[in-house]
């Protein structure tokens, strides 16, 4: 299952669940000042994904590399 980040707009908390793709709810926030009743936001958070190295054009892929 995938992670989503959400917010609090009000204490601006932000926690990390674990959610179905099809699960559309959003959590309440559980802070003091929020009692429950304020509703979470789900925000876009970065990624881990990186590309090492010389990639995919220095194996011969590339326009300038096919002669």
């Amino acid at each position: 299952m995938p992670v989503y980040e959400f917010r609090c707009p009000k204490c601006r908390k932000t926690i990390e669940l674990q959610k179905s793709i099809s699960d559309e709810s959003c959590p309440m926030c559980c802070e003091v000042g929020c009692d429950g009743q304020q509703e979470m936001e789900r925000i876009i958070s970065g990624t881990s994904f990186s590309l090492k190295g010389m990639g995919w054009a220095s194996d011969g892929y590339s326009k300038s590399g096919a002669d």
